[in-house]
């Protein structure tokens, strides 16, 4: 029931998926929603977030572990990203900004659950840049900004200019 939440809710956000589709993709019986989710769609939300920043984060990782250099690393990540994006005929973008942008606004838990999922990946990303938190977090932005920019116009544009962008400012700051 959670990866399907957390599938529906990448694809469609907060507000636009309803329990009952919840229960009906992911072939759950309808008492079983409030047995195991007794703070309902906000809970459930909650745990999804947190799945699927898992799944970000762990592939964030081996990524990171398999590329060594921080720049390489990093033009691996936005071509995965890339990838999911014309597989999934851009309808899935980053896992959690739907959320986020539908749903942190008036639930704290659901706030709080997307901002541990950015500082996870942040963290990936600044331990890979040598504990330069800051340009984690440029990093991050840049690439949150391209996944979105990328799904909007339905290219991967935007995630090729901040290839390129970050290698200039890796370039200077690793220097």
């Amino acid at each position: 029931m959670v990866r399907t939440a957390a599938d529906l809710f990448h694809a469609q956000g907060y507000h636009a998926t309803g329990l009952n589709q919840v229960l009906a993709e992911g072939g759950a019986p309808k008492g079983s929603l409030y047995f195991h989710f007794p703070g309902g769609k906000e809970q459930l939300a909650v745990e999804a977030v947190n799945l699927a920043a898992d799944d970000l984060c762990t592939a964030l990782r081996a990524v990171f572990k398999s590329t060594p250099d921080p720049l390489q690393a990093l033009e691996k990540v936005l071509t995965m990203l890339g990838e999911r994006l014309e597989r999934t005929d851009f309808r899935e973008g980053c896992p959690i900004s739907t959320v986020a942008l539908d749903a942190s606004a008036e639930s704290e838990p659901i706030r709080e659950a997307c901002a541990s999922a950015y500082d996870s990946w942040q963290q990936v990303i600044a331990d890979h840049l040598g504990g330069d938190d800051d340009l984690a977090a440029v990093a991050l932005a840049a690439i949150e900004g391209a996944v979105l920019l990328a799904r909007t116009r339905r290219s991967l544009a935007p995630l090729r200019a901040v290839a390129t962008h970050l290698a200039a400012l890796l370039g200077r700051t690793t220097r």
